[in-house]
C-alpha cells in the first residue's frame, strides 16, 4: 500500500484483488507492465483494464510486493504474442491462427488499421473472444 511519502510499505497489506481474479502476480523490483505481461502469458490490455484502479495509464507506479489480478474467471486470455519490431497484425494474425476480427475484440487499445501496436506490447491472440469484464465488446 502507498503511505503518504508515495513509498511502498510492504508492512500494509495488499487490497487490489478483484473478487473474481483467475491469476495472481507479484510486482518485483524493476517490473515493467510489458514485461510482466510478457513472462505471465497476459495482454498489457487485459493487465490494464483488470489492474485500472490500480494501474496508472503509463503503467509507472507499480511498486514491489504489490498484488495484481492478471485474470477473471472466464475471461483470461493467456495465448498472447509479444510484438516485435516488423510485426503487423496480419502477420501476428497468420502466425496465431485467429482472424484480425477477433484480434481487435480482444484488444480493443489496438485501432481498426492497427497502426499502433508497439515493440514489446502483449496482444491475446486467441482464436475466441475473450475480453475483460470491464471493456467495452462489441460481440453480440
Amino acid at each position: 500500500m502507498l503511505v503518504e511519502s508515495n513509498i511502498w510499505d510492504p508492512a500494509v497489506p495488499v487490497n487490489a484483488q478483484v473478487s473474481n481474479c483467475a491469476r495472481n502476480y507479484t510486482v518485483v523490483s524493476g517490473d515493467t507492465c510489458d514485461e510482466i505481461c510478457a513472462k505471465e502469458n497476459v495482454s498489457s490490455f487485459q493487465l490494464a483494464t483488470v489492474n485500472n484502479a490500480t494501474i496508472n495509464a503509463d503503467c509507472t507506479n507499480l511498486f514491489p510486493g504489490e498484488e495484481l489480478c492478471l485474470g477473471i474467471v472466464g475471461q483470461d486470455c493467456e495465448v498472447t504474442h509479444v510484438v516485435a519490431d516488423g510485426d503487423t497484425c496480419e502477420s501476428i494474425v497468420e502466425a496465431a491462427g485467429t482472424t484480425f476480427d477477433i484480434l481487435l475484440e480482444n484488444n480493443p487499445n489496438v485501432d481498426s488499421e492497427c497502426t499502433n501496436i508497439h515493440p514489446g506490447e502483449v496482444l491475446c491472440t486467441a482464436d475466441d473472444v475473450i475480453v475483460p469484464q470491464n471493456s467495452t465488446s462489441t460481440a453480440a
